[in-house]
């Protein structure tokens, strides 16, 4: 009887812990990365695959993605401050899966029939189906932009409660669920398309995505019924006072800014009462332009302004595993198998990250845990840094770095036929030298070709460790020192830069395309991340003073001021 009795409360905590809206917010963001990062990973190569193995429609869609985030941003976070929850909630997610939905079976029709639809009107209506796949995707990932805002930067927040120690693990949690996915979701659509057709891949992930949305929503709705907080949001019930902010400034918690904290809760209740209404038709059209403008300048008048930028930083970097790693990889003579054993162990070392960022957050408060994974990140990019000059790197300044574009406008590809490339790497545009792949020179010792590509993915691989801890500790400051009524817009402007900083990344490799320039990428890489983290050593000291360098124990710290949002600077 003793022993059933002490088994009955752990069986109850397992299942109440399924049941919470924690599990559930879990549950719901699995299913729904799990989905994106299928769609994200195929629709590149469908495009590839549609324009005869061509980089060109990819390099539109990127272009367009980035454009779109950067441009629509601050619009996208304000429809989600201003909508109830649960309506933004739902309202993306169905408009999210039904473009995936059909923007594949737009594909699937396309690979079925796209010998006669290029027939038709000299190839036109194939040219349509092109800007429709684009076009539709492009709506796909604006609305998963939203998605993300209103469950990432709010949903979480309001279910932690004013539990920072809860809202920092949660943020672990989805974490390590983005870096689980985003290599397992791939994996499995790649073997579908491999093993099946790209049609098939199609008809797959749409599939996926049907079953899917059904299922989050059913989610979304029992999170929302078992956390009435969601029901309540700044400017919408006068019984908001209730709802304390992890963020309300310090002279709140003193009793004296009681009136202000009201009027900030009811603010967007009174709105239309005190300000009178202006439908001129220019008024209508220059809105959203207003609302641009608005939020960019909110934005910078956060306390969390230098930290958010220092995070967009790390955006202008060559140093991750994108294409054009990848690609220079491939120069460097590493394979496909070796590549995919590197991107397993970079997600173990994200995964490391996340976890670290939990422990050192407890030991040493939420900024100085941002502190410690910069440090950490730039110790690691030393490696990188010392790969340009090992030997068996490629770097030589000499080679002009338009020498590639020139090639490709002149038609003058070198002697070499295309059919002497090796069977083992691919013909990246950029990637290759007057027509020759960049090999390490056959007159270095084995050990000594790979040292530098070697030293160049140790350092990468090792940095996500500070990377994905200072991810966390940016976005856990944003959740706790961003009014309510601001979340929305303020994370849309910091996707804008995020992606801001992106595109400039890749502009930065098309103005020095060629392997022998990668190592001055590689340096102005490191260069903006330590921009980046000088950015959030100016924030952290504004915030800490000389209380940054000091140690944590847990008794220093109950005898130091709290390392609390409250204790932040209101303004920059």
């Amino acid at each position: 009887m003793d022993n059933a009795g002490s088994k009955k409360p752990c069986c109850e905590s397992v299942q109440e812990f399924f049941t919470s809206p924690k599990f559930l917010i879990y549950l719901g963001h699995g299913l729904s990365t799990w989905g994106d990062r299928m769609w994200n990973f195929a629709v590149a190569v469908f495009l590839v695959e549609l324009y005869g193995n061509s980089l060109l429609l990819t390099a539109v869609y990127g272009l367009v993605v980035a454009g779109s985030v950067l441009l629509l941003g601050a619009i996208i976070g304000d429809w989600v401050d201003k909508n109830p929850r649960l309506k933004v909630a739902q309202t993306s997610l169905v408009v999210q899966n039904f473009a995936v939905i059909l923007c594949g079976i737009l594909l699937m029709v396309v690979f079925q029939f796209k010998e006669q639809i290029a027939e038709l009107y000299n190839g036109w209506i194939l040219t349509c189906c092109y800007i429709l796949v684009i076009s539709i995707a492009n709506i796909a990932n604006l609305a998963s932009t939203a998605m993300s805002i209103t469950i990432q930067r709010d949903w979480v927040v309001v279910v932690a409660g004013q539990d920072s120690s809860k809202l920092a693990d949660m943020n672990a949690t989805v974490r390590i669920i983005d870096q689980l996915t985003n290599i397992l979701a791939p994996m499995l659509v790649g073997q579908i398309m491999s093993f099946g057709s790209n049609f098939i891949g199609c008809g797959f992930i749409a599939g996926w995505n049907l079953c899917s949305m059904c299922l989050e929503y059913g989610l979304l709705w029992k999170v929302y019924q078992k956390t009435p907080a969601l029901a309540l949001k700044a400017g919408k019930k006068e019984d908001d006072q209730e709802l304390k902010q992890l963020n309300f400034p310090k002279e709140l918690e003193n009793g004296k800014g009681t009136v202000e904290g009201s009027q900030l809760m009811n603010e967007m209740a009174v709105v239309k009462a005190d300000s009178p209404k202006k439908t001129s038709c220019c008024y209508q059209i220059t809105e959203p332009l207003r609302t641009i403008r608005d939020g960019w300048v909110a934005y910078y008048n956060q306390s969390i302004f230098f930290a958010g930028m220092s995070l967009s930083f790390l955006y202008m970097t060559v140093l991750g595993f994108d294409c054009i790693t990848t690609g220079y990889a491939y120069t460097q003579g590493l394979n496909g198998s070796v590549l995919s054993l590197l991107m397993g162990a970079s997600a173990v070392s994200g995964i490391c990250g996340t976890v670290a960022f939990t422990w050192v957050r407890k030991k040493c408060g939420l900024i100085r845990t941002g502190f410690i994974s910069g440090v950490v990140q730039l110790s690691c990019l030393i490696l990188c840094v010392a790969s340009v000059f090992a030997p068996g790197s490629p770097f030589d300044l000499s080679v002009s770095p338009f020498q590639d574009i020139y090639s490709h406008l002149t038609g003058d590809s070198g002697n070499l036929p295309e059919a002497d490339h090796p069977a083992s790497m691919p013909n990246i545009d950029g990637l290759l030298v007057n027509g020759s792949t960049a090999l390490p020179a056959e007159e270095l010792p084995p050990l000594q070709s790979y040292l530098s590509v070697s030293l160049l993915f140790a350092g990468v691989i090792a940095a996500r460790i500070g990377l994905w801890s200072f991810d966390l500790t940016v976005t856990q400051l944003i959740q706790e020192n961003v009014i309510e009524s601001e979340r929305g817009v303020i994370n849309g402007v910091q996707n804008s830069m995020n992606y801001l900083l992106d595109l400039l990344h890749f502009i930065m490799v098309i103005m020095a395309p060629n392997p022998e320039a990668f190592g001055l990428l590689v340096i102005l890489s490191v260069s903006f991340v330590a921009m980046g983290h000088i950015m959030y050593f100016r924030f952290a000291f504004k915030s800490l003073g000389r209380r940054l360098f000091l140690c944590c124990s847990p008794e220093q710290k109950a005898q130091a001021l709290p390392d609390s949002p409250s204790s932040l600077p209101t303004t920059v």
